[in-house]
């Protein structure tokens, strides 16, 4: 079948459409994505201001209409911690379902880290063993960790790239005490759930899924997107350092230059190293293996396993007849 994933970040909104069938790997048909930035929409209390709550608007009309020009039999349309947090999310979500008609689901946090793990898990498969599994994404960090297709623990934390930029690096080019500031509020709120996490038992595999990872992996020197999907790519510990400083020595513009960063993400790029340095420290990550697959793919295998079991459960009960 083919399906249409509507996702709604902090940072970008992305439609990709993919042919899906149980038991195989989805088949991209077309993609389409926009830097929103609804981060930088937001009021004093956090609520999606006007002008934000129109430019997602115009983006879900153009991503209905992109998904039913390519023949997608249903939306999966999903928002992750902009929408989730604003204090005017729900009626924006009901603005947009009654004026799109388009079901817009709220990930919470855990569920978000818990669905991001399950693709780790089909993409890495058995062998990988125990996981453990970053995700930096613009508003929080998920992680989560097991040994099964769903984590034994999920967790989201308040340390995305985007928010932690915007609250702790002002300057284009920060000061050692920002950069102090943001590495020891990132390792406490780390430090807090760590417990729940490292209860699981040592990872066999530790994995990162999001555009931070990758992109830091690409300055630390990991094979370009362009070489495919199956290119295995790692993030060490030991570059963490290095690329912090090569960052927060240059403006967000010389930033844009180095391999594997946006100019959409050159300011935000920087936060996201200081945090994932965190994480590394706090769970006693030494290499990091990178996932193509994230939240998007996660998506699309639990509704496929979804379908798969409606269609077992049908198929027994005409047996029974």
């Amino acid at each position: 079948m083919r399906l249409a994933v509507l996702d709604i970040g902090s940072n970008s909104v992305h439609l990709l459409v993919v042919d899906a069938h149980v038991g195989a790997p989805p088949l991209p048909a077309t993609s389409h994505k926009e830097v929103l930035r609804l981060a930088e929409y937001l009021r004093p209390d956090g609520s999606i201001d006007d002008a934000g709550q129109q430019r997602l608007r115009d983006f879900v009309a153009e991503a209905v209409e992109i998904a039913e020009d390519q023949g997608a039999e249903q939306i999966l349309a999903f928002a992750t911690s902009a929408v989730r947090d604003a204090p005017n999310g729900e009626a924006l979500i009901d603005s947009i379902s009654a004026q799109l008609g388009v079901t817009l689901n709220v990930m919470s946090g855990r569920d978000e880290a818990r669905v991001t793990f399950l693709a780790a898990r089909r993409w890495f498969g058995w062998s990988a063993g125990k996981i453990l599994l970053l995700d930096i994404g613009g508003g929080s960090l998920e992680i989560a960790a097991g040994q099964d297709e769903y984590p034994q623990a999920a967790v989201s934390v308040p340390l995305g790239a985007g928010r932690t930029y915007a609250d702790f690096i002002p300057d284009p080019i920060p000061t050692a005490e920002e950069i102090h500031r943001l590495r020891k509020y990132a390792r406490s709120q780390i430090g807090r759930i760590a417990g729940d996490i490292n209860r699981v038992g040592t990872p066999d595999h530790v994995v990162g899924s999001s555009k931070t990872f990758r992109s830091l992996a690409r300055i630390a020197g990991a094979a370009p997107s362009g070489d495919g999907i199956y290119v295995p790519r790692k993030l060490f510990r030991r570059d963490l350092p290095g690329i912090i400083d090569t960052l927060s020595s240059r403006t967000p513009e010389q930033r844009a230059t180095l391999p594997g960063v946006s100019e959409a993400r050159a300011g935000q790029v920087l936060a996201g190293a200081i945090v994932a340095e965190a994480a590394f420290t706090i769970f006693d990550v030494s290499v990091m293996s990178i996932s193509p697959w994230a939240l998007r793919e996660g998506i699309i295998m639990r509704k496929l396993d979804l379908l798969d079991s409606a269609e077992a459960t049908s198929a027994m009960r005409a047996a029974a007849d």
